[in-house]
């Protein structure tokens, strides 16, 4: 039968398609933000890391959990899909993996705007950061959310 895609599919494969739409969008996310997590981790062991004042000391343990939190949630659809594994629930499956990837964009939003911010709160001071951090957190959320959304507005109930 098909869909108002025009596709003419069963339920278990379109099912299928959106579980392998999902594992390749996690393999994007994943890979960012491994790199991120990555790039925080380096910092203590450089020169410079001894010069951080309180703030960018808690600043960056704070994106040091949330890289951490954040790649938990990129993890979590692949440990569900294991505990369900053969169980014949792949629609909860999806719908559970959709819902944690939107939480998990959020957090990789603020990952990258944290990151920006450290790193000119670093470089150049707190004001620079600030308006630096603003404008990322603008950009962000634009091209995150708001992009989405006015390509494909959200169904009316």
């Amino acid at each position: 039968m098909a869909d108002d895609e025009g596709r003419d599919e069963t339920e278990a494969e379109r099912l299928d398609r959106n579980w392998n739409d999902i594992l390749q969008e996690l393999r994007v996310m994943q890979t960012g933000t491994q790199l991120i997590a990555g790039f925080l981790l380096t910092l203590p062991f450089t020169m410079r890391f001894t010069e951080l004042d309180t703030f960018e000391e808690w600043l960056y343990l704070g994106l040091v959990l949330l890289a951490g939190l954040t790649l938990a949630l990129l993890l979590t659809p692949v440990a569900i899909h294991r505990r369900l594994f053969g169980e014949h629930v792949k629609g909860r499956l999806v719908t559970a993996a959709h819902r944690l990837m939107v939480v998990a964009l959020a957090s990789v939003g603020l990952l990258i705007t944290g990151n920006i911010t450290l790193i000119f709160h670093v470089v150049v001071g707190a004001t620079a950061a600030y308006v630096v951090g603003g404008l990322v957190l603008l950009v962000v959320t634009g091209l995150l959310l708001v992009v989405p959304m006015l390509i494909h507005p959200p169904r009316e109930s």
